[in-house]
């Protein structure tokens, strides 16, 4: 079975479901949580606290348990758990950290007979074979003649903590253009936490950010919300300027936005006289989609030369 896991910093996503990246350890099963792994003897349960950022995800487990959590989710998807099954993986990492962590990435997720629990049901998971692809290019995939349609354009993937921006050339990746900027919605985030409650004395969250950038009702105070929607598009400038920092200038070439903190910046995007053309992926799910598509070409490939061909992009 060919599943995708897209680990973001701030939620972890498959094409089908999404689930915050927050987890908790436990020696014992935790009795009121929901949604619940057992694995080597430890118990690990989803929380609404999101793992602080972690550039390099192998560095412990936690990631490792999160996809755990996709696996089940899309199993159940498909059906109940079975006993044992066979797992081809699809995964990506951002393009600028993409040639240094693949070969890391591929053997921190590649073992056989992972035996776990999710909510009380055994499971044996054997994961064969890791795909590893470039993000932002991964969720463009679908958009494959638009893209191949246009000479020189930038794919600009705004996530959890990162922005990464992805030079493509007739549709292709040209992986010798590609910056990650330590920019994204979380960063926003806790410096509008922390500005409210200094000059506010009041405590919000990412939530009560999200409802304000989106028109969502709030019962916040308008001065509070007002501060929201000037940091939002102080960020959203801040990024663009970065960007041009770097030469990659949306006056002169067209771009097209990937990913949550896209779909949030929106309005301000579509206003700035910094970008002059866009196109958005709508969903926060595009790069598992994405994922799964390029990983099934390989292993449509891979069948077709009696199984001699790579495993990474």
């Amino acid at each position: 079975m060919l599943i995708a896991v897209d680990h973001g910093n701030y939620a972890v996503k498959t094409p089908a479901v999404s689930f915050l990246a927050g987890l908790t350890e436990y020696s014992v099963s935790p009795p009121l949580a929901e949604d619940v792994i057992e694995y080597e003897g430890r118990f690990w349960a989803l929380t609404g606290s999101r793992i602080p950022y972690m550039r390099d995800k192998t560095r412990d487990d936690r990631y490792f348990i999160l996809t755990l959590f996709a696996i089940a989710k899309e199993l159940r998807l498909a059906g109940e758990l079975p006993e044992h099954i066979d797992v081809d993986l699809a995964v990506g990492l951002p393009p600028e950290h993409f040639s240094v962590l693949k070969e890391r990435f591929t053997q921190y997720f590649k073992r056989a007979g992972i035996k776990f629990a999710h909510n009380n049901t055994p499971t044996s998971v054997s994961i064969r074979r890791v795909f590893v692809y470039p993000q932002a290019y991964a969720a463009v995939v679908p958009q494959g003649q638009f893209l191949k349609s246009t000479n020189r354009i930038f794919c600009v993937d705004i996530g959890g903590f990162t922005s990464d921006v992805l030079l493509l050339r007739n549709g292709k990746p040209d992986l010798q253009f590609r910056h990650s900027l330590e920019m994204g919605v979380i960063t926003m985030n806790n410096s509008i936490i922390g500005r409210v409650g200094a000059l506010h004395d009041m405590k919000i969250d990412d939530d009560h950010i999200a409802d304000v950038i989106q028109g969502r009702d709030t019962i916040l105070p308008g001065d509070v919300i007002q501060r929201i929607r000037e940091s939002a598009s102080g960020h959203t400038n801040t990024i663009l300027d970065k960007l041009r920092e770097l030469q990659v200038d949306l006056r002169s070439t067209p771009a097209i936005f990937i990913g949550g903190g896209s779909v949030l910046f929106r309005p301000y995007l579509e206003n700035s006289p910094m970008v002059v053309k866009a196109h958005f992926v709508p969903g926060p799910m595009a790069n598992a989609i994405g994922y799964k598509m390029l990983a099934a070409g390989q292993l449509k490939a891979l069948a077709a030369n009696g199984g001699r061909s790579g495993e990474k992009a």
